[in-house]
């Protein structure tokens, strides 16, 4: 069986910040949905665009939304999850929407217009790595991702 370990604040932060694509847990009154989506870090929030009318934009209005990003190496039977819980809002001051244009804007893949700013402030931030998953250098992490 794989070693499992659970991850320290900073190797789940670093990991977050490598990222560009992951998914948003949210409960809707037909049940519960997973949204792929890009996203980046800014300060100590996670930031995604999406379209006015999506489920996002529908439910997840002050909402406790989970967010969640892996890396897997199937053949190796390595890998690494992080995920962010708290509660989301929306985006409308035009300072806040500056400086998140300043420093890491989320880039969405899909095509359309995704100009509603959504900020998951996390109150909860965990991980685990599965399979003797290397522990991650820091420093040339936070070097490398710094946006």
């Amino acid at each position: 069986m794989a070693e499992v370990r659970e991850l320290s604040y900073a190797e789940c932060r670093a990991l977050l910040r490598r990222g560009e694509a992951g998914r948003v847990a949210i409960s809707a009154p037909d049940g519960p949905h997973i949204v792929p989506l890009n996203y980046s870090v800014v300060d100590e929030s996670i930031v995604f665009r999406t379209t006015p009318f999506s489920i996002l934009a529908t439910y997840g209005r002050n909402a406790k939304l989970a967010f969640e990003v892996d890396s897997f190496r199937e053949a190796r039977q390595v890998g690494w999850s992080v995920v962010a819980r708290g509660r989301a809002d929306v985006v409308i001051d035009p300072d806040e929407l500056s400086h998140i244009r300043k420093l890491w804007p989320p880039e969405p893949w899909a095509d359309g217009p995704r100009n509603l700013h959504f900020r998951l402030s996390w109150q909860e931030l965990t991980g685990r790595s599965v399979g003797g998953a290397e522990r991650l250098d820091l420093a040339d992490e936070e070097s490398r991702t710094a946006h």
